[in-house]
């Protein structure tokens, strides 16, 4: 009877892990620069979908580059310890997996990847105490050149943090931008080109530039916390909202530039000193910008002409495709079963 028992739960158990697979979206990748370009890759049973309304859950997650071609799951919000993040004073993680530390200046804009056809810049914000020689610094915004497109994102100035005001404010080609509030909800550009996607109800986003780029991003306070440890003695008047972002790349130029862009290039030595606390790299004059969708420092790379040739023959691949009515994830097109 025991053994009956035990091998009717393990058949159940089959039986709902096949049926939980059946319904699993699967992911085309449609870039053919990338490595697994023209597979379709199922989502684990543990993870089915690309996307859920519960903020906390895992969702699947494919990087069509990888050599295995192989589904995962993961969170959706940017990982501070992961390559490509860049978060809190601000501390950058590289492509080549080392930390460092860019510290800017206060309400200046700087050049964190520039590409021919992708500009992203920063806005720092900051203060400086009494006393001390340079401004504690954070990222308050990101302006996007894409191709003929610009994209700005940016955490609004608060007094107070309050989590149930959302603190993002957006603008597409130089209008202001509304992405309705709530986990999912979802903004296009008319061309597809570039999604915006809440995936909480409030304070986080992904932005995804096709075939090129995913961009998660959270607005965070300095806390009390923060300010102790740290020691930033902020006014009472300013939480400094800010954002925590990690970037995924789908198509960079080997001579990719940027505080965080060159550590992308295959030649790349990282200039920050190992086993120290906090290792700081210099270079404010070559990568500075006069505005936060400005592509004007002296190493910037950005060329619209040069990136509109490229995007014609990806949208000449994609609309080839039978799943082109599911929501693009980034590294492929969401197939729904």
């Amino acid at each position: 009877m025991e053994i009956r028992s035990s091998s009717f739960f393990i058949i159940l158990i089959i039986f709902i892990s096949t049926a939980i697979q059946a319904k699993a979206d699967s992911v085309y990748c449609s870039n053919p620069a990338s490595r697994c370009y023209g597979k379709y890759i199922q989502c684990p049973y543990e993870c089915p979908s690309t996307s859920y309304e519960n903020q906390k859950a895992k969702v699947c997650h494919v990087n069509c580059d990888s050599p295995v071609c192989k589904s995962h799951c993961k969170h959706r919000k940017p990982n501070c310890n992961s390559p490509g993040s860049a978060c809190y004073d601000p501390r950058f993680i590289g492509g080549d997996g080392i930390v460092f530390y860019f510290h800017g200046k206060s309400n200046e804009h700087f050049s964190l990847v520039s590409d021919t056809s992708l500009q992203i810049n920063g806005r720092f914000i900051g203060h400086r105490p009494e006393g001390r020689t340079r401004d504690f610094t954070w990222i308050q915004a990101l302006g996007i050149l894409f191709n003929s497109h610009s994209i700005s994102l940016e955490a609004t100035k608060a007094a107070t943090w309050n989590s149930e005001v959302d603190y993002l404010k957006f603008s597409y080609n130089g209008e202001e931008l509304v992405v309705p509030e709530g986990a999912l909800s979802s903004w296009y550009s008319p061309e597809k080109e570039v999604k915006i996607e809440r995936v909480a109800n409030k304070n986080s986003v992904i932005v995804t530039l096709k075939n090129t780029a995913e961009i998660m991003v959270n607005v965070v306070p300095v806390t009390k916390e923060d300010d102790r440890v740290h020691q930033y003695k902020v006014p009472s008047d300013d939480c400094f909202a800010h954002l925590e972002v990690q970037f995924r790349f789908f198509s960079l130029s080997p001579n990719v530039d940027g505080v965080l862009g060159r550590t992308y290039r295959p030649d790349f030595e990282n200039p920050a000193k190992p086993g120290v606390a906090m290792p700081v790299v210099g270079g404010e004059d070559k990568y500075r910008t006069t505005s936060l969708l400005s592509p004007d420092c002296s190493t910037c790379l950005f060329s619209p002409e040069t990136g509109s040739n490229q995007e014609t023959t990806s949208q000449t691949e994609i609309l080839t495709l039978d799943c082109t009515r599911g929501a693009s994830a980034g590294y492929g097109i969401v197939c729904k079963k």
